[in-house]
């Protein structure tokens, strides 16, 4: 098994530069993931990684091993595709063993880990079955567990669960889960679904323009975001936003001038930021109150119902927002509700860069 160390690494297209100047290192064993919008860079990262695209310049070491220029068929990496790459003339046996014929395995040794890779992803009932024949999540098992048997050093994962429907998604994401916990084996996994990267992995890469905006683990990522792109992308439903300003001896929404519910420790970074600044609140941290609490005064536009919670729409200060409230509470749309930001769970950003507030 080996970590992954890219340093300095540039990827251009002619005059195009998708990936500007990156380094990065991943954890012998660790399970991470590469997350961020269309055309961040996450997947050509992954291709580069895997020999599929050369580097403009930089460094990539895959253990102690620089594979710059190294073909991706000497890297001793697997990869599992979004489409699933099988040959559709074989059986699920053959696909998987496949690699481990050309290799000149013996076939005592190739039938083994065939069995014992489908064992565990629970495919071998489909053994002599043909692609065609299996579900999207059959298929994509049969091209995990052909990943399994070749014992690589390093997985990566081409955004695998896109496919699927969202109780599938859910089922093969746990299960990928798992194998990393039992391979034991390093993992890099690219999606554009921060819900997948905060359930899935030891560490995220949040991507934007080719360039790392945080690198940490999930529960770093969401409770302290290390700017607002992150705190905007990672969530769901995504992170409120709101301008405020510290104007004569208050804060307050710069919309409106209504009082803004930051305490003095907020107040003060506020003011050192020039007194303007962003504020971010996430739907889960509000709380409803009394009118005489301090509350925010919240008219709601609409309700979504979600079984367990549910969302209110409202504007505060003429800016879109969301909080998640019990339904037990059985809001309705036109109703007066008062809100108030839990004790520290407000973010302040840098109205002019995004960056969190020191």
């Amino acid at each position: 098994m080996a970590g992954i160390s890219i340093r300095n690494l540039v990827k251009s297209y002619g005059s195009f530069t998708v990936v500007p100047d990156l380094s990065l290192e991943i954890a012998d064993h660790e399970f991470v993931v590469f997350v961020g919008p269309s055309g961040c860079g996450k997947s050509t990262l992954l291709r580069i990684i895997a020999g599929l695209e050369p580097i403009t310049s930089g460094e990539l070491y895959i253990g102690d091993k620089r594979v710059n220029g190294v073909p991706a068929a000497q890297r001793d990496i697997a990869m599992v595709f979004q489409d699933y790459a099988l040959y559709p003339h074989m059986r699920v046996y053959d696909n998987m063993a496949f690699a481990l014929q050309l290799r000149g395995m013996p076939k005592s040794d190739i039938d083994s880990r065939v069995r014992q890779a489908a064992a565990m992803l629970h495919i071998e009932a489909y053994l002599d079955r043909k692609p065609k024949e299996l579900s999207g999540g059959q298929r994509q098992r049969v091209a995990m567990g052909r990943a399994i048997v070749r014992n690589p050093q390093v997985f990566l994962f081409d955004e695998p669960l896109s496919n699927l429907d969202a109780k599938l998604r859910a089922q093969v994401r746990a299960e990928i889960k798992a194998l990393s916990q039992q391979l034991r084996t390093t993992m890099v996994f690219v999606t554009h679904d921060q819900i997948e990267a905060m359930t899935m992995a030891d560490r995220i890469v949040v991507l934007q323009g080719g360039v790392v905006q945080q690198y940490d683990t999930p529960e770093v990522v969401y409770e302290r975001p290390a700017n607002q792109f992150v705190a905007g992308f990672i969530g769901s439903p995504t992170m409120n936003f709101f301008a405020v300003e510290w104007r004569g001896d208050a804060a307050v929404f710069a919309a409106d001038a209504t009082p803004a519910p930051l305490d003095d420790a907020l107040g003060a970074r506020l003011r050192a930021a020039a007194g303007k600044a962003v504020a971010g609140v996430r739907p889960e941290h509000f709380q409803v109150v009394s009118a005489n609490a301090s509350g925010i005064p919240v008219q709601i536009k609409l309700v979504e119902p979600l079984g367990s919670d549910t969302l209110i729409h409202f504007e505060v200060a003429g800016a879109a927002a969301i909080a998640r409230v019990d339904p037990s509470l059985k809001p309705k749309p036109g109703e007066r509700l008062f809100l108030k930001p839990q004790p520290g769970k407000i973010h302040l950003f840098d109205a002019a860069n995004g960056r969190v507030l020191p």
